[in-house]
């Protein structure tokens, strides 16, 4: 497995920068690669990527979720991975969004992006334009879903 985590900060209040990211089918608009995510009910995504070529679908779950702290998920089938995002209060209009993501690379291109940091340069990529997309919106978020998921065995 590989592990990736980036971070950015964003010129919103926290709640603003959580209810947004809690908006998956808004993901295509600021993460490279994601053609589609369908949100098939509240702690289960669908994802359709294309990254070098190489296309893919996988399911994911939720599996924890607290608001303004933390998104947790795994997949389910198809691409393994799993990850948190989390966000951190710098002051009132202010948040810091770390993610880390553990993945396991498929194939001779996969490994070579992994060692040469692809991945890490593409999860960065994608907080950034996070940024400049809610930031663009005048930190206004597009949605928000604020119900939790419980860690499992919490």
């Amino acid at each position: 497995m590989k592990t990736v985590t980036e971070s950015v900060d964003v010129d919103v209040p926290v709640r603003t920068a959580y209810n947004q990211w809690t908006q998956f089918e808004e993901f295509p608009r600021f993460m490279e690669g994601v053609q589609e995510i369908r949100q098939l009910d509240p702690t289960h995504t669908h994802w359709k990527t294309e990254i070098a070529g190489v296309k893919r679908e996988f399911d994911a779950e939720i599996t924890e979720q607290l608001p303004d702290e933390r998104v947790a998920w795994k997949s389910t089938e198809g691409e393994k991975q799993a990850g948190v995002v989390t966000f951190h209060r710098l002051d009132d209009t202010h948040t810091r969004v770390t993610v880390q993501m553990d993945f396991d690379p498929q194939g001779l291109v996969e490994n070579a992006g992994a060692k040469l940091g692809v991945v890490d340069h593409r999860v960065k990529g994608d907080l950034k334009r996070f940024k400049e997309y809610i930031e663009a919106r005048g930190g206004v978020e597009s949605g928000a879903w604020r119900g939790e998921v419980d860690r499992p065995g919490a």
